[in-house]
């Protein structure tokens, strides 16, 4: 089964320093039919004007994955780490017990455009790390690159680069879709698929057309085809 969710049916709201649009209730908006897609709790679109970000604050029992579309965004937090993370890379934060962080765009000039994504662990108590992780894109045109996962045997094989590692069983895909190329997944009965379109747009299965920041939560399938005319960047988690 096929559910599309638009990119107009998101919740959006401008706070002048952060303009964002939540795919799932966050924050004060709250909606009982839609808190989460398997482990998958939270998806947010951000973009953070220079200068701006979230102050300190605490998490607990959350993994968190942030993909930096554009721009830059300096991290900090209570074991330590202070990074900046970059457009081609990925951090993922492991709450467990508990971490405070903040993030913040460093640039005086730049705003920062990010998707930033909470999933539930697959167990509680776990010991809050942190970790980054790079990814190219353009050298695998037209194949999914995983950038995040829990499976030890997944890993982007071939450019030196390795995911990263997140305490569930998922896997977190980019592709870069060139126009008039397809892609097809494949995946273990009883799982899910979340898609989303970053840049571009595709079709699914032949019947589903998505656009820009359009997305399609998938249940009961086994295989997914997508094509696109134009070319698309496309996000593809693989859930329980």
């Amino acid at each position: 089964m096929i559910k599309v969710h638009g990119a107009l049916a998101r919740i959006t709201r401008n706070f002048g320093w952060l303009y964002t649009s939540h795919s799932f209730s966050f924050g004060g908006y709250f909606d009982p039919g839609n808190t989460e897609f398997g482990p998958l709790r939270v998806f947010n679109d951000d973009r953070v004007q220079p200068l701006k970000g979230f102050d300190f604050h605490k998490h607990e029992e959350m993994e968190i994955v942030t993909v930096v579309l554009r721009g830059e965004l300096q991290h900090e937090d209570t074991l330590g780490n202070k990074t900046v993370t970059r457009a081609g890379e990925v951090q993922r934060m492991t709450a467990g017990t508990g971490i405070e962080h903040s993030e913040t765009n460093p640039s005086a000039s730049e705003e920062v455009e990010l998707l930033q994504l909470w999933f539930t662990p697959d167990e509680e108590g776990l010991t809050p790390s942190y970790e980054q992780a790079a990814y190219d894109l353009d050298s695998r045109k037209n194949e999914w690159v995983p950038v995040v996962t829990g499976r030890p045997g997944e890993s982007a094989a071939g450019d030196g680069m390795k995911p990263a590692r997140i305490h569930q069983d998922l896997t977190l895909y980019l592709a870069e879709l060139e126009p008039g190329q397809a892609l097809t997944f494949s995946q273990k009965p009883g799982r899910r698929m979340y898609v989303f379109v970053i840049e571009g747009s595709a079709t699914v299965d032949g019947a589903y057309k998505l656009s820009r920041r359009d997305a399609a939560r998938i249940t009961e399938q086994e295989r997914l085809d997508l094509h696109t005319e134009t070319g698309a960047r496309l996000m593809l988690i693989d859930l329980p």
